[in-house]
């Protein structure tokens, strides 16, 4: 089995691009999903989060206010680091889980995972594919699909390598400031691409 990881930056379509490879039969996993599950209430993962970041950060109902932990990690990249170690190993350790009991006949997986190279995670794959816009599209989705200020959006960008850096080290690209099925055309083709490589 191939296992490879797909990346990019925060909104340049990776979950767009994640539901495609999906509809052609790809298992795929959201590393985004395992990091609110790795903080979900009754988990260690959420007393460590809460012993770092002070009560405060719970909502009155003890799950975590993640409003206002974006507010605190997107300000300070120490507080971004703490969180990282806390949350980031129980990630990785699902993706490893979830890759090892699929079925023998899996000839692809794809894992999505935003910060992939800021996590230094990977060489684990045996491929990896960016998904890429140019950052003023990233900004411009960011404020008109999560309601950010354009600040907050740049912040955002901040925080993660630049987009470049990430399709130097990518063995694929999927741009996708074009239309949706530009961007179908190219998954299809990296889908196939990959199954090439067994």
């Amino acid at each position: 089995m191939l296992l490879a990881a797909l990346t990019g930056g925060i909104a340049t379509g990776k979950s767009y691009c994640a539901a495609r490879f999906a509809s052609l039969g790809v298992p795929v996993i959201d590393a985004d999903r395992l990091a609110r599950d790795a903080v979900a209430l009754g988990t260690p993962g959420l007393a460590a989060v809460a012993a770092r970041f002070g009560p405060g950060i719970l909502l009155p109902d003890g799950t975590l206010d993640r409003a206002g932990l974006a507010r605190v990690i997107f300000a300070d990249r120490i507080a971004r680091a703490d969180l990282e170690a806390i949350v980031h190993p129980e990630v990785y350790r699902r993706i490893r889980e979830w890759s090892v009991n699929l079925p023998s006949h899996t000839r692809v997986a794809i894992a999505d995972i935003p910060l992939l190279f800021e996590t230094g995670h990977h060489h684990d794959f045996d491929k990896v594919i960016v998904c890429a816009c140019e950052p003023e599209e990233q900004i411009r989705r960011l404020v008109s699909r999560d309601g950010l200020t354009p600040a907050d959006a740049r912040a955002r960008l901040a925080a993660q390598w630049p987009i470049d850096e990430k399709i130097e080290r990518a063995d694929y690209v999927i741009r996708t400031d074009g239309s949706f099925g530009d961007t179908d055309s190219q998954v299809a083709r990296v889908h196939d691409r990959l199954r090439l490589q067994l």
